[in-house]
């Protein structure tokens, strides 16, 4: 009975083990993270720019591979431990789920259905997306009241599509919804005149924008229809993972709000100004600690990627070819709704 039983019980660990996926449990991810020497974060399978694509000498670029590259320096020390997965939109969350991707840092929308059905955490967000409508700046305003009797171009069957309609009949401007089934058709058409406007989301405009014969010839209405709120994506069940996402996003912020950057990191480490910076660069011990992390982990983000201004004015913003206001995606302080948590 007992030699039974003894068979029965390897025979369950066996096959126990046949079955388990091959990822980190709830809790483990950070664990296996170190283990493993490398983070695991989420590319494009093509280019999706300003936040995923490939650069002409074949390395990955954009807001968040740079975000990733902060998440892999935070736990591994060095952007070197960073390895992209290349995957699909529709391949993002199955890959986070089957652990062939530590974390999605990858423009991903926070849902109630994807937060509470696909057994999903979220960071608190990174960015803010909003929707908004491009348009010729010879209509002489970026005012919706401009477009008054035009017409206005739309993907056929997409949110995009309702929210414009939505917006401009509640505004009580007349405007001609003109749809097509594909986006690289709703772009010629703009281009080709054959409507006033371009409905779309503000980063995928301001990469149209910069396709344009002349950029500076179209503007954006000063009005959006509708804000997303960006976030990065964990398994469910790991909350040291979520926090030391969350506070990565944190260490650029804060570290913005006190002005430090890439170039004077060293100094404000030397010589800290308070007991904030202190803390954040490691001077003081503790922010590792509380994370399962070395205390010159955010020091290291900071060095190696730079602050929050950094990683997207070289991205999305006024250092890169897309020059897109910052607008929502600013600190508060500078007029957006971005706001560093308190580090004690």
């Amino acid at each position: 009975m007992k030699r039974i039983l003894s068979v029965s019980a390897v025979v369950a660990i066996a096959l126990a083990t046949f079955i388990s996926p091959a990822h980190a449990g709830n809790g483990d991810t950070l664990k296996t993270v170190k283990e493993r020497g490398s983070l695991l974060c989420s590319g494009h399978n093509g280019s999706f720019p300003p936040f995923v694509q490939v650069t002409d000498d074949n390395k990955w670029s954009g807001y968040d591979i740079d975000y990733c590259r902060a998440m892999a320096t935070a736990v591994l020390g060095s952007d070197d431990k960073l390895k992209v997965v290349p995957i699909s939109w529709a391949q993002r969350f199955p890959s986070l789920q089957s652990g062939d991707i530590d974390i999605i840092i990858k423009a991903t929308g926070w849902t109630m259905g994807r937060d509470t059905e696909l057994g999903l955490q979220f960071s608190r967000p990174y960015f803010v997306g909003a929707t908004n409508v491009m348009m010729p700046k010879e209509l002489g305003s970026n005012d919706p009241s401009a477009l008054e009797g035009g017409s206005l171009c739309a993907a056929a069957g997409t949110s995009t599509e309702r929210l414009a309609a939505n917006f401009f009949k509640s505004q009580g401007i007349e405007i001609e919804m003109i749809t097509f089934e594909k986006s690289e058709e709703v772009r010629a058409a703009y281009f080709a005149g054959r409507c006033d406007s371009l409905v779309g989301w503000g980063p995928n405009l301001a990469v149209t924008r910069q396709s344009a014969d002349n950029p500076d010839d179209h503007t954006f209405m000063n009005v959006a229809l509708a804000l997303e709120p960006e976030s990065a994506a964990m398994r469910q069940g790991d909350d040291n993972w979520v926090d030391i996402a969350n506070w990565m996003f944190a260490a650029t912020w804060i570290a913005e709000s006190k002005g430090i950057t890439s170039e004077n990191v060293d100094e404000h480490k030397a010589n800290p100004e308070d007991s904030i910076v202190e803390k954040l660069l490691g001077v003081t011990p503790g922010i590792g600690e509380r994370l399962g992390l070395s205390d010159d982990w955010a020091y290291n983000v900071i060095k190696q990627v730079g602050n929050s201004k950094e990683i997207f004015d070289r991205n999305i913003g006024e250092g890169s070819v897309y020059k897109l206001d910052r607008g929502l995606n600013a600190l508060w302080s500078d007029g957006g709704v971005i706001v560093p948590m308190i580090l004690d």
